[in-house]
């Protein structure tokens, strides 16, 4: 089963990869842009009887930082 693991900071948590890509953007001539948050994805082959609490498990025990991150956990299928 194929897992995607979308990880984001949470609100309020500084974001300097975001802040210098906005910057960038701006430098180069697109306006209208608000902001601009990094996060990153983590792709999963899993076996398919891996449970919603094994992902999740997986995700608070390595792939996420949950004091500063949140997770969203997707099944491709």
């Amino acid at each position: 089963m194929k897992i995607r693991v979308l990880v984001s900071l949470k609100p309020g948590v500084l974001d300097p990869q975001g802040r210098a890509v906005h910057h960038a953007l701006e430098g180069l001539g697109f306006n209208g842009v608000d902001d601009v948050r990094i996060g990153r994805t983590v792709e999963l082959d899993v076996a398919d009887d891996t449970s919603d609490a094994a992902l999740t498990e997986m995700c608070e025990k390595l792939l996420a930082n949950t004091v500063i991150e949140n997770y969203t956990i997707e099944k491709l299928g």
